[in-house]
């Protein structure tokens, strides 16, 4: 089943419909919640939160876009809500992303190829994305998520972000020129 035809089916109340849209993006729901938010705690809060928003609003969906566009702007709108009410509590230290759970001790292991330079170097180069993107805007980190690790179009993030399409081209631009800046002592010289 597609997801129009699970969309049409939950719309007309089958449960089972819902929970197979659940299934098939919670993942991908998590994956830009972690990005935008960088702790797994509120990743997981960020996909509690969007399918329950979803699932009130699913008989206002109108299929002017795909399911998953409409899903992935309802969960960048609740990562945005969220690190709004972070801003306002006292917050601790920007959490470096942490590695995946799911994998065994053995996966999560480099390469036998990179030696110990590669390593610390490749943990500094991920401390120090983690702490770049902490020094964006909400707007900024999220588009730029959006469009550097989900691979979405400005026209994606557009509609995600309730902006004209050049506002939203202006807003991916100014956090890749962020980046750079924050990065930039990490390259190496030429």
């Amino acid at each position: 089943m597609d997801d129009a035809a699970a969309v049409a089916e939950a719309q007309a109340g089958h449960r089972d419909a819902f929970r197979l849209l659940v299934e098939r993006h919670s993942r991908n729901i998590f994956r830009l919640g972690f990005r935008m938010t960088g702790n797994e705690a509120d990743a997981e809060e960020v996909v509690q939160e969007s399918f329950l928003r979803a699932y009130r609003s699913l008989a206002r969906f109108q299929a002017r876009s795909s399911f998953s566009t409409w899903l992935h702007r309802i969960a960048a709108n609740c990562a945005l809500d969220l690190l709004q009410r972070r801003k306002q509590e006292p917050q601790p230290s920007p959490a470096v992303a942490e590695e995946d759970p799911e994998q065994s001790p053995e996966e999560r292991l480099p390469s036998p190829d990179a030696g110990p330079e590669r390593r610390l170097l490749s943990g500094e180069l991920r401390e120090r994305i983690a702490l770049a993107l902490q020094q964006l805007t909400p707007m900024e980190r999220t588009a730029f998520v959006l469009r550097h690790f989900e691979g979405r179009s400005i026209e994606d993030i557009s509609q995600t972000l309730e902006l004209r399409a050049g506002a939203a081209k202006n807003t991916v631009f100014r956090a890749v020129q962020k980046m750079r800046r924050s990065l930039e002592p990490m390259r190496a010289p030429r």
